[in-house]
């Protein structure tokens, strides 16, 4: 584990340079805000500019399009970069390069069929820059023990340019769609420039997992930990999706959900910058069900009332809950896997995560529902949540515990 304090770039006589954390925190601050201005563009050309019909058709086509690319990038590409010495630096210099040239390749046909390649191919170079990117966080702290609050960091950068990029990204695409996709790709350009200051010492993962390694992230209470982010980021799917195409039918509807869009990155944002604190007050565990817990209340008070800011209240909550439920998920991987390569660990079940967003994202594109059955859905979903938290056995830390000292009585005969 290299020390961002031992590796900072000099830019003068005597003058510390940014360190790698703030070098990776600025390429991911370009990479989420040329995602944001790409995916303004795209929600025009696919989804605002059409009827519902032929939207609800094209979105389908979209997630099931992007379901591919979990299925490629994380058992093909992901193991291949982690085996390659500063592979992830390159990887992620040469992402955000191919994602400028994608953005201009788009220009020439937003309305054609070969949009859809095109979609697919930024999806494909999305994700692989989402591995790489946590494969490459634990080469910018000084310990693993500072991996989460790294984390928790790089999701408050993600959440502020996500918010921050909403603007001028609609100011873009009132001018064309045309204008939008080529500010993306300046922005992936100077993306792919900052990504050449990051650490070029990564600590990689050569080796396939141990048996140790496995059977600390299949412990129960890390897998009880995994079921519930799975539920939590499916959750932020169904309402990103649901509250699309009911608004659609509402008055003012797509400035209803543009400011529900902003609304629930700035509660991202407020939940990231408050969850480290929160960790330091609460047991991770009970920080993990509260989070479930709220989701099921907000969806049945939301459902029972059945407004639009009842809507977007839930959507907030929703999101907010996913952003603290992560950090106590990454504080439980590390307390009970601290054998296991957390780069690798995380990079996976984030893929895992992702999924579960999309698998979600896709029934209220398949089912027309009003918006208060669509709330009613979450509470319930959110309700079952509980229910299998508190079934779940939360043995995982016991058997920890034994691996522990089976490995210390291993070093102990070969002592002697």
């Amino acid at each position: 584990m290299r020390g961002d304090g031992k590796h900072r770039i000099e830019h003068g006589p005597g003058l510390p340079g940014p360190t790698p954390l703030q070098n990776l925190a600025r390429t991911h601050a370009l990479m989420v805000g040329g995602e944001a201005v790409m995916a303004v563009s795209l929600a025009d050309s696919m989804f605002l500019s059409v009827s519902p019909d032929a939207a609800r058709g094209k979105v389908l086509a979209f997630l099931l399009v992007s379901m591919a690319p979990f299925l490629v990038v994380a058992p093909l590409i992901g193991p291949a970069i982690d085996r390659m010495k500063g592979g992830q630096r390159l990887v992620i210099a040469l992402v955000a390069a191919l994602r400028a040239v994608v953005m201009v390749a788009m220009v020439f046909y937003v309305d054609s069929l070969s949009l859809f390649p095109l979609a697919f191919a930024a999806l494909v170079l999305s994700k692989t820059y989402a591995i790489s990117k946590s494969a490459l966080v634990p080469s910018t702290v000084e310990s693993e023990d500072k991996l989460v609050d790294a984390n928790s960091k790089l999701g408050q950068v993600g959440g502020l340019t996500g918010f921050v990029a909403a603007v001028p990204a609609a100011v873009l695409q009132i001018l064309s769609t045309q204008v939008a996709l080529i500010g993306a790709a300046a922005v992936f350009a100077f993306a792919c420039a900052s990504a050449l200051q990051l650490p070029r010492d990564v600590v990689t993962a050569a080796e396939q997992a141990t048996p140790l390694e496995v059977r600390e992230l299949r412990s129960p209470r890390v897998v009880r930990a995994a079921t519930m982010m799975r539920i939590l980021r499916g959750a932020v799917g169904f309402m990103f999706f649901h509250l699309a195409f009911w608004l659609r039918h509402e008055t003012a509807g797509t400035a209803w959900f543009g400011f529900a869009l902003a609304l629930a990155g700035l509660c991202t944002l407020l939940a990231n910058t408050v969850a480290p604190a929160i960790r330091r007050r609460l047991n991770v565990d009970t920080m993990l069900i509260v989070t479930i817990a709220v989701v099921a209340a907000a969806g049945l008070i939301a459902g029972w009332v059945g407004s639009i800011t009842a809507g977007l209240v839930l959507t907030a909550l929703v999101n907010a809950a996913a952003a603290i439920g992560r950090l106590a998920f990454e504080a439980i991987v590390q307390q009970d896997a601290p054998d296991a390569n957390r780069g690798r660990a995380f990079a996976k079940f984030e893929t895992q995560n992702q999924l579960a967003w999309v698998a979600a994202g896709v029934i209220p594109v398949l089912l027309s529902m009003a918006g208060p059955v669509g709330f009613y859905v979450v509470g319930i979903v959110g309700l079952a949540g509980c229910a299998l938290f508190v079934r779940q056995s939360p043995g995982g830390r016991r058997r920890v515990t034994e691996s522990r000292g089976a490995r210390a009585r291993g070093r102990g005969l070969q002592a002697r």
